[in-house]
């Protein structure tokens, strides 16, 4: 039978959550395989605000495996991908082992397509939504199910942990395969409605450093490092899975800012050192520690990537004061869009006690956007047809 190059490809799009660290990941053990030395806790972030969307295609037209991530095409050789593409390849064949389907399906060449709805490489776990939602998507194509974690890891470390909503953590393991250094949900999105997230952008350029890099040289010079993964890590994880589950938001908001600030502490001790926090970033520091030192109590927490970008916890209530506290000390550019995008935020008056207690001198435009948001679920797949990234001739709709 001649082959139809005009064969209809099996296309399906899914998306998947960008998750933030609590409880750091920041090293490796085995690094082809992405083992940790310590394990980490994260929360989903909705999807509402951050996300990727990627669409898969596959037929037997297709003469190659092929990857556009935002608008432009990029090399499908890159080891991580690889390892992603054979592991699900390696599954379908495995669960499909019945001499009544078709195996050949399993070795079309697959289109994907891919994009993010924040910067990507901004120090906002680009990567981790990216590769959750490759490997989540190709699953659905070849129809592979059950533990996806360990796959996605073999991608990103942390997009293990975009696998799952709400409260997730990826457990180190033992073994040297890897077998079991897994993600596991610790509780759901719907855990505590009331806790509320905001993204304060101070920058969307690249990071001077990448993770991947930063990584090796920490663990090849770091005494502090060691210290961490093996001295405090195993310890704050029993605590923060403790206040996670208790709902205890001054327990929870005290190790986030502690475990941030420890980590950067190791990018210091890192030889040469690292920088991922601006002057931007400290000042966020001091206006979270000056404002909760004003109520008494701690309102709000900050936890910093590897990056500039502040991301705030804190609970609904406090909010519209904290946010109008945010422009007060960063104002941003008159007229320039939207200060808060996301989940709607109301106006709220400062005090001058507030504005006196915090008192330090505004830095205009310090803070390009906040993106307001909470926990959400972990992937899913879309079921509109319409927003295939990809069209039935399995190349990107629209690359501009």
């Amino acid at each position: 039978m001649p082959e139809n190059c005009m064969e209809k490809p099996n296309i399906v799009t899914c998306t998947a959550p960008v998750n933030i660290a609590v409880i750091k990941y920041w090293g490796k053990r085995n690094e082809e395989l992405i083992l940790p030395i310590n394990s980490s806790l994260s929360v989903t972030l909705h999807q509402d605000q951050l996300k990727t969307t990627t669409t898969v295609a596959t037929s037997r037209s297709f003469q190659e495996d092929r990857i556009w991530l935002n608008g432009k095409e990029e090399d499908i050789s890159h080891p991580r991908l690889q390892s992603c593409l054979r592991e699900i390849r390696r599954l379908a064949r495995k669960r499909h082992n019945d001499p009544s389907l078709d195996s050949t399906v399993f070795s079309h060449k697959v289109h994907i397509c891919s994009v993010n709805n924040f910067p990507t490489a901004a120090g906002l776990a680009s990567s981790a939504a990216g590769f959750a939602c490759l490997v989540y998507t190709l699953a659905r194509v070849f129809g592979v199910e059950g533990e996806l974690s360990g796959i996605a890891r073999q991608g990103s470390g942390s997009a293990c942990r975009s696998m799952y909503g709400g409260f997730v953590q990826w457990i180190m393991g033992q073994q040297g395969d890897g077998k079991d250094s897994l993600a596991q949900q610790v509780e759901p999105e719907t855990h505590w409605p009331e806790l509320r997230i905001l993204v304060l952008v101070a920058s969307a350029e690249r990071k001077p450093v990448g993770s991947t890099s930063g990584m090796q040289t920490s663990v090849q010079t770091s005494c502090l490092l060691k210290h961490r993964a093996e001295s405090v890590v195993p310890g704050r994880m029993l605590e923060m899975i403790e206040a996670v589950r208790r709902k205890d938001f001054a327990a929870f908001a005290e190790l986030t800012m502690k475990d941030s600030n420890q980590f950067h502490a190791t990018c210091l001790d890192t030889y040469p050192p690292i920088f991922y926090l601006n002057s931007v970033s400290h000042q966020v520091i001091n206006l979270v520690h000056r404002y909760n030192q004003h109520y008494g109590e701690t309102r709000v927490a900050y936890t910093f990537d590897a990056g500039p970008n502040a991301v705030i916890f804190t609970l609904q209530q406090h909010v519209p004061e904290f946010v109008q506290a945010v422009q007060h000390f960063f104002p941003p550019e008159t007229n320039k869009g939207q200060f808060v995008k996301g989940l709607p935020v109301n106006n709220a008056a400062l005090s001058e006690e507030l504005k006196q207690a915090i008192g330090f001198e505004p830095t205009p435009k310090g803070i390009r956007y906040v993106i307001s948001t909470k926990a959400g679920p972990g992937p899913c797949v879309v079921e509109d047809h319409t927003q295939h990234l990809l069209g039935s001739d399995g190349l990107p709709k629209n690359t501009e």
